[in-house]
């Protein structure tokens, strides 16, 4: 029997290839969630770079969240770091779900960063 870290991996590698196939050279939108915090970056694969980043540790969001692992933080992760990828002149890019379903913290995410600007 596979290993849960395992069939995440497996999850996680799928859908990078769809994602580099399907890309057409976009930046990709990765998104990380832990148990208390979601981490969201504009990544540039051709160069290797990250364009820009947000998370619910910044100080800018830090003292509005009363913790980072609602879904209201993730939007707030979401438009922010849509705000600054717009600022970097990214507007299109390819959202990476990671191993994570495309439910609840990472939805929220998602659709804030579509408001924000950003399209997927």
């Amino acid at each position: 029997m596979s290993t849960q870290q395992e069939l995440r991996n497996r999850r996680r590698a799928r859908l990078r290839f769809q994602l580099r196939r399907k890309a057409g050279g976009r930046p990709r939108l990765s998104v990380f969630r832990s148990g208390k915090n979601i981490y969201a970056q504009v990544i540039d694969d051709a160069q290797g770079i990250t364009l820009a980043s947000a998370s619910t540790l910044d100080k800018e969001l830090r003292a509005g969240l009363k913790t980072g692992a609602t879904q209201d933080s993730a939007g707030a992760v979401g438009k922010l770091v849509a705000q600054r990828a717009v600022a970097a002149g990214v507007s299109q890019v390819v959202f990476d779900r990671g191993s994570y379903l495309y439910h609840g913290r990472v939805k929220a995410l998602a659709e804030a960063a579509r408001e924000g600007g950003l399209s997927f």
